[in-house]
């Protein structure tokens, strides 16, 4: 993976400044209701291929009273989704790939560090590895909690037909 070097550091964020809401995020991922694990997006840079996002994880989440009733977890594999979500929106927004949906291809190296809590923001950011247009896209990812490296890996996408 690349080093542990921040995507986009927070001081150059501002979360206050909405790029995309649900809405918009709506208009290039397929995900409904429960499955909808992005919340916003606050950065894009298409010339460096780099998306930052967020969700917030609520105690009103689908999976906090059966993960750990007694210590409510994030599981890994919704934040592995949320990263996927984020690669979508930015993939399909500007045709990176060039097909109108993609779907999870496989992950790779992916690293749990810390928790993610009722209560936390998992801040996502992505990066675009390689790309072939048509076929598959690679990016790495990181998720942070209070600017704590949470969850990182590498995150492959593939073009979905239409059904």
């Amino acid at each position: 993976m690349p080093g542990k070097e921040i995507i986009k550091p927070f001081s150059e964020l501002d979360f206050s400044q909405v790029i995309a809401g649900r809405n918009e995020i709506d208009q290039y991922n397929p995900q409904r209701f429960e499955m909808c694990q992005l919340d916003a997006i606050v950065h894009e840079d298409l010339e460096r291929k780099i998306c930052v996002g967020y969700k917030d994880a609520t105690p009103d989440e689908f999976w906090v009273r059966g993960h750990m009733p007694d210590m409510a977890l994030m599981p890994g594999v919704i934040q592995c989704e949320a990263a996927a979500q984020l690669a979508s929106y930015f993939v399909c927004k500007y045709g990176l790939l060039g097909v109108d949906r993609i779907g999870l291809g496989g992950m790779e190296e992916v690293r749990f560090r810390r928790a993610v809590v009722p209560g936390d923001r998992l801040v996502l950011m992505l990066t675009e590895l390689k790309c072939r247009r048509g076929a598959v896209i690679m990016c790495y990812f990181q998720g942070y909690v209070n600017e704590k490296l949470a969850v990182e890996g590498k995150i492959k996408g593939v073009p979905l037909p239409k059904v």
